[in-house]
């Protein structure tokens, strides 16, 4: 008589491939979670060591920062110095600029010329007086367009003298003091 298995070998074996097939899907399942820890590991580590080095970054330049105003104050320190300095040495080369400029005017000054008021306001040098003609008024204008020392003499009025028989005529005259640089005193003396 023939064989004739009645039992479920069917299910059994399906059950089986079943049974296999999950544990295969388990097992691809667990390698699969550990790659991805290790992915996920791998990558934490590098973004801590990625923040490690921006922190230091960050600590750096917060030093390099100070250092950088320091720096700045020290030229501001520097820049203010450098001013007090030269204004120092403006007055040390002007100490003697009223006397100079006394000696020029001196100088200057024709016969026949007569000062009555020398005034000085800022560099501008304010003279009144009389003066015998017009011609010797030129001449002291040329002797000022010379000098080292006064510059861009103006005439500002010349009245002729009140009383009849005076031959004196009064002016105004306005002239600049050229300032004088510290270089260029030195090379003077």
């Amino acid at each position: 008589m023939p064989y004739i298995n009645l039992l479920p070998w069917r299910e059994n074996a399906r059950r089986e491939m079943q049974q296999q097939f999950i544990a295969i899907l388990a097992g691809l399942s667990a390698i699969v979670v550990f790659f991805v820890f290790l992915l996920n590991f791998y990558f934490s580590e590098r973004i801590a060591g990625q923040e490690y080095r921006n922190n230091y970054l960050k600590s750096e330049i917060s030093i390099l920062d100070k250092r950088i105003r320091e720096i700045r104050n020290l030229n501001d320190t520097k820049d203010n110095l450098n001013q007090r300095i030269r204004l120092i040495e403006q007055l040390q080369s002007s100490r003697n600029l009223g006397t100079q400029v006394l000696n020029e005017v001196a100088a200057i000054v024709p016969a026949g010329i007569y000062l009555t008021r020398v005034e000085k306001k800022d560099n501008l040098i304010l003279v009144t007086g009389r003066s015998e003609s017009n011609n010797r008024l030129a001449n002291m204008i040329r002797q000022i367009d010379k000098s080292e020392l006064l510059s861009d003499a103006i005439l500002e009025s010349i009245v002729a003298g009140k009383k009849e028989n005076s031959l004196l005529s009064n002016f105004k005259m306005t002239i600049k003091v050229t300032e004088y640089l510290p270089e260029q005193v030195g090379a003077k003396k």
